[in-house]
């Protein structure tokens, strides 16, 4: 296990290092300098610390340089592809150090970047922000870490400082936390697309956005006891078809498709749900509740073997194709 370059005491301030000044990166970089850690920050693209250094920051050269200034050092760039670039160019000066990786990645990338932190002498976690960067730094700042639990207890009081909802997933797994940032922005921009979708078809029929606006807004008062019922019902694959049924959800998604193409619409995506729940009715989870789509379109897995289920699953397996993605 690498040994930790830090002379601080808990209740002395850290330094840390953020690498990547966007808006998410400058964020956090805000949040650190509030709370008194010392802060030095790097952009490949030069000319985003203008602000940081007002408020007291200090700008480095180099990655390697930003890295060598403190035993914490915060990854905020654009994607995987970026996040192991600017590894690259900090090279040796991790050695010793806590990465916190906050680019979104897949979950097989961060454990790709775990063993790479243990081959070169740095301990890594990875961390999922799922607030926008108004929050970061207050209470409703949220984001969850996962990966090396002895470099979160040496570094949490800075790491709290982002946020009041920051915590170490149970998991030693770190591909953890990009798990639930996927799937969360899998839910998040299904949803816009959704809305976004709903308001052009409204429009095509001469309803105004702010027409159906208030409408709009009683379907997201639906959604908790939604969220949690069909959540407890893919846990215990379950799905009772008493309110609802995925043969209605057919003839629901029919019905919207139809009325779309009719005003030229690109049904893109609505096609793709429909294709789903018509392989669920083949399937023979017609008369079930719609929460037995998750059957269809997930692979779930199991200890030691990947179980695939659905038709399409099946048959996909059955031709030697197993999706064991994340």
């Amino acid at each position: 296990m690498p040994t930790e370059r830090s002379s601080a005491t808990p209740s002395s301030p850290t330094a840390v290092a953020v690498l990547g000044l966007g808006p998410m990166g400058r964020a956090l970089a805000r949040a650190l300098l509030a709370a008194g850690h010392p802060v030095t920050v790097w952009n490949r693209t030069p000319g985003r610390d203008a602000e940081l250094r007002a408020l007291g920051a200090r700008s480095a050269a180099t990655a390697a340089e930003a890295v060598a200034a403190g035993p914490v050092a915060l990854l905020c760039v654009r994607d995987q592809a970026a996040a192991r670039a600017v590894l690259d160019s900090a090279g040796a000066a991790l050695r010793g150090r806590t990465l916190v990786n906050a680019t979104s990645v897949t979950p097989d990338d961060a454990r790709a970047n775990a063993a790479r932190a243990g081959a070169g002498g740095f301990r890594l976690l990875n961390a999922a922000i799922l607030t926008p960067t108004p929050t970061i730094g207050r209470p409703e700042g949220a984001v969850l870490l996962s990966g090396d639990a002895g470099a979160f207890a040496a570094h949490e009081a800075a790491l709290r400082t982002l946020g009041g909802g920051v915590r170490l997933l149970d998991s030693g797994d770190p591909g953890r936390a990009a798990a639930f940032d996927a799937a969360l922005l899998d839910l998040f921009w299904t949803t816009v697309h959704g809305y976004l979708h709903a308001l052009a078809l409204a429009r095509a029929e001469g309803i105004g956005g702010a027409e159906l606006a208030p409408y709009a807004q009683g379907l997201p008062r639906l959604l908790p006891a939604l969220i949690d019922e069909f959540a407890q019902r893919a846990d215990q694959g379950s799905h009772p078809g008493d309110r609802s049924s995925v043969a209605s959800a057919e003839a629901g998604l029919a019905h919207v498709a139809h009325t779309a193409r009719a005003r030229g619409l690109d049904t893109a995506v609505l096609d793709a749900a429909l294709a789903v729940t018509r392989r669920a009715v083949a399937a023979g989870h017609g008369p079930d509740g719609v929460s037995a789509l998750v059957e269809t379109v997930g692979t779930i897995k199991t200890v030691g073997t990947i179980k695939t289920v659905g038709a399409a699953a099946t048959a996909a397996t059955a031709g030697g194709v197993e999706h064991t993605e994340g």
